[in-house]
């Protein structure tokens, strides 16, 4: 049996640090931050990413991602 271990990366979120799990898709980030049901917008260096692509884009090590929440008014 292999066992495969993922360990700890360091990416910039919205202007902060922050350390996150390894390995992780853009998908899964939003899981762990709780916005995976929200209306928004993903950028990752300075590239914006379709949300049919989520589950497939992988985050990596020093990213530069940002997230853009969508704001109803009127």
């Amino acid at each position: 049996m292999i066992t495969v271990e993922y360990g700890v990366m360091n990416i910039i979120l919205n202007g902060a640090s922050w350390d996150v799990a390894d390995h992780l898709s853009a998908n899964e980030l939003l899981l762990t931050l709780g916005l995976a049901d929200k209306r928004l917008a993903l950028e990752v260096n300075q590239a914006i990413i379709p949300r049919s692509t989520f589950a497939s884009h992988i985050i990596k090590p020093g990213d530069k991602v940002e997230i853009v929440h969508a704001i109803g008014g009127g």
